[in-house]
């Protein structure tokens, strides 16, 4: 039996045959212990190693990003519904978002190290989103720096539990055993630089707009914009924190001079600044309806089946999100 297994273990397995007395029941019950540990490990090792890689697009010489589907999170799609990237520096890599399950940071890590061996020095997590932050895990063996928005850890503590509970009944157990809560071992409390060699990121944190900790990754090199959350494209924008601090954030975003954004969700290279406009247009028409229904004295029931309604046929999964836009809108807009 033991000339199956590889010359080491074969010797070692009779060694310790030996000392058991393969002849007793117990020392037979050891070694079958040990063969099952022994198959296992190799089967797990097999299955890290059969993982797709992501397949992303090069949107700039050296950043690379896997665009996310336009869907709710579900076993089809391993929880990969956000534009998740990185980028290559001259002596590391940082990861910008790292995906929505193990299964989907690890196939990310694995597009990684189909072209480029360097160290995976940061991941970033632009936001506590469960599809941009549930990958985290898989990129622990490369010891990294997780990074986040000074907010990031406290909205993690807080919604943590509830998001991998049900991002478990979401996803089958390949995508997501393994998936766990990884908080930032470095906050962005206003601006910070990484340097990857030769190559700057500048991260900024932001004002509650789309959450309350969001971050938006600069390639000074490429002048690409990784704006995380705070843009959607064609997939309706979903307001999780202030319906007027992202208006007034996205007017700060405005002013950057950069050449192309990444959005957290939509094509995965757009230019700028045209490409806040779709999104503008929504928050600001289901700013102006709420903002009437509440003078007009309608109630919230009322308001979040009538505000941005007009904007309906110009995005997708508009049905699961602008109800809950406008509920937010609405108990932040009436107290104005």
């Amino acid at each position: 039996m033991f000339c199956l297994l590889a010359p080491n273990l074969a010797l070692s397995l009779s060694n310790l045959g030996n000392i058991l007395n393969l002849n007793r029941p117990s020392g037979r019950r050891v070694i079958r212990l040990i063969l099952t540990a022994f198959l296992m490990l190799s089967q797990s090792a097999a299955h890290a190693a059969e993982v797709t890689p992501a397949e992303v697009i090069e949107v700039a010489p050296g950043a690379f990003v896997r665009q996310g589907v336009h869907a709710l999170i579900d076993k089809s799609n391993a929880g990969g519904i956000a534009n998740i990237g990185f980028v290559i520096g001259g002596e590391s890599i940082a990861v910008i978002d790292s995906g929505g399950s193990f299964l989907d940071g690890a196939r990310l890590r694995a597009a990684i190290r189909l072209r480029s061996d360097l160290p995976i020095r940061y991941v970033i997590n632009t936001h506590v989103h469960p599809d941009h932050v549930f990958g985290n895990a898989a990129f622990l063996q490369d010891a990294p720096g997780f990074i986040g928005h000074r907010n990031l850890a406290r909205a993690m503590q807080a919604r943590g539990a509830h998001y991998l509970e049900a991002n478990k009944l979401l996803l089958d157990s390949a995508a997501f055993d393994g998936t766990e809560i990884i908080p930032p071992s470095q906050v962005v409390e206003a601006r910070s630089v990484l340097d990857l060699g030769g190559r700057r990121l500048i991260l900024d944190a932001y004002q509650t707009a789309h959450t309350d900790a969001d971050l938006t990754v600069l390639d000074e090199t490429t002048g690409t914009l990784w704006t995380g959350d705070l843009l959607f494209q064609k997939h309706l924008p979903v307001v999780d924190g202030r319906l007027k601090g992202w208006l007034e954030v996205m007017d700060k975003l405005k002013a950057l001079p950069v050449a192309r954004a990444v959005p957290g969700h939509g094509p995965v290279s757009l230019p700028w600044p045209e490409a806040l406009a779709p999104q503008r247009a929504y928050l600001t028409k289901l700013a102006a309806d709420l903002r009437g229904l509440i003078a007009e004295g309608k109630t919230m029931r009322h308001a979040s089946g009538q505000a941005g309604q007009s904007e309906k046929d110009k995005w997708l999964l508009f049905e699961e999100f602008n109800t809950r836009n406008a509920t937010a809108g609405f108990a932040e807009l009436e107290w104005e």
